[in-house]
């Protein structure tokens, strides 16, 4: 009996002393651009399409902000302000916030991908490390409440329609000469077709920045837009080594099929959007940002990405229009090929314009006009390092890189910028996230 006792006993220590420990968490701001770097590589390991990619960063960076700035007066929720999402609930016992909103955005980052195993062994390892010397009963309902913010953000994506467009019918291709072919060398069919039944998150609907209608099709030499093909056709076949590393740069697609021979291989690499969620990174580390800026930045340009995906697509299979490696290959030179491979979808307007130009307004927003910056983001990738005078100069140079590539026509790729600061300028305008009488007064 004693001898019972005396196990009981021991166990009771155990217990105790594995439950005492400090109830504070400090996580600093690298711990979520790491996390946010772990999701980029299982988007691009998963291969992702741009804009299912735009929707995976959105959701977690959302819940993140939201447990952060419930703990932050200086900061205000984005219930109310986005489409359909209610306030998240409070905890009920003392957590940590920092640790909550890092649980809610791997859970919903780990729900939204395919190797969901990538995202587990991840967490295991770093949680393994953050619950040192941790009293074990606060760190544990830290989790339970990330838990039930990732459920209640998890239930509003639910209700995005996107369950619904896995569903929908494939895109029809016609013979119409002037509307969207696949094209060489994958010959891949349209990608999501149907992503403006996207529920939005901040824009009215996706018809809101309907840009200008592209120019009129007309195989005319003399015609508008003749000359714009050709301006495509002259321009890849003169480019600059400059040149060449802007296309490359920008490059940013998912999936390219390399063929030597008869021997068919493939490349994987971030999206458009991945490539922006990476300068954010950077303005955060270079600024010395905390977590609540960092997810501020990320929550508000993510959903600038997203809005800007669903806007553009919208126009993309609305005006369905052809592109210029189908038209030249036709109609002018057999042989010729774009620098860049042609992503698969129709080509007014150009998503990179559009949505390059809603990140860096959002970006500009948080951190100023004159945000000079090195764009390392490619690094991993085996591409050099750019520098920029501002956002605003990346997303420029994103734009045009479009047309170096190959792949756009100016038009697509003028009028996708002025869509792309059009919407980005509403949300920035639209979305409230600071409390600015208490930031004032603390400053």
């Amino acid at each position: 009996m004693k001898r019972n006792f005396l196990i009981l006993s021991l166990f009771s220590l155990l217990f105790v002393a594995c439950d005492s420990g400090e109830k504070s968490i400090t996580i600093p701001a690298d711990v979520y651009h790491q996390s946010m770097d772990k999701l980029s590589d299982v988007i691009v390991h998963d291969i992702f399409s741009p804009p299912v990619a735009s929707r995976i960063y959105a959701y977690p960076s959302i819940a993140m902000y939201e447990i952060l700035a419930q703990n932050n007066a200086e900061y205000k929720t984005l219930s109310g302000q986005l489409t359909e999402l209610e306030s998240i609930p409070t905890p009920e016992e003392e957590v940590s916030y920092e640790l909550a909103a890092l649980e809610a955005f791997l859970i919903l980052g780990q729900k939204l991908i395919f190797s969901e195993d990538r995202i587990e062994s991840y967490k295991t390892e770093l949680y393994t490390e953050l619950q040192t010397g941790v009293n074990k009963s606060y760190f544990n309902a830290s989790l339970v409440y990330g838990q039930q913010v990732a459920d209640h953000i998890w239930a509003w994506a639910d209700k995005d329609n996107y369950k619904q467009t896995r569903t929908y019918p494939k895109f029809t291709v016609t013979d119409d000469p002037t509307r969207w072919q696949p094209t060489p060398p994958g010959y891949f069919e349209a990608i999501e077709p149907h992503w403006t039944q996207i529920r939005p998150f901040a824009i009215d609907s996706s018809t809101q920045f309907v840009p200008e209608r592209p120019t009129a099709f007309d195989m005319n030499p003399k015609s508008q837009f003749y000359k714009e093909l050709m301006e495509v056709y002259t321009v890849g076949n003169t480019l600059n080594e400059e040149q060449k590393e802007i296309a490359s740069f920008w490059d940013c697609n998912p999936y390219v099929m390399n063929q030597t021979g008869h021997i068919m291989g493939s490349t994987k690499k971030i999206t458009p959007g991945g490539h922006w969620i990476g300068i954010i990174k950077i303005a955060c580390q270079k600024t010395e940002s905390n977590p609540m800026k960092s997810a501020e930045a990320y929550a508000l340009t993510s959903i600038a990405l997203a809005d800007a995906f669903i806007s553009c697509w919208d126009e993309k299979f609305r005006s369905n229009l052809i592109r210029p490696e189908t038209l030249i290959n036709e109609h002018i030179d057999e042989e010729w090929v774009p620098l860049l491979q042609t992503p698969p979808f129709p080509e007014y307007t150009s998503g990179h314009s559009v949505i390059s130009n809603a990140a860096a307004v959002a970006l500009t927003s948080i951190f100023g006009d004159d945000f000079a910056f090195d764009d390392t983001t490619e690094e991993k990738y085996g591409l050099p390092v750019r520098s920029f005078t501002s956002f605003v100069d990346a997303s420029e140079e994103a734009a045009i890189s479009r047309l170096y590539g190959g792949i756009h026509y100016m038009p697509a790729i003028e009028n996708g910028v002025t869509q792309g600061r059009a919407l980005g300028n509403y949300l920035v305008n639209k979305i409230e996230l600071r409390n600015e009488s208490l930031a004032q007064s603390k400053d």
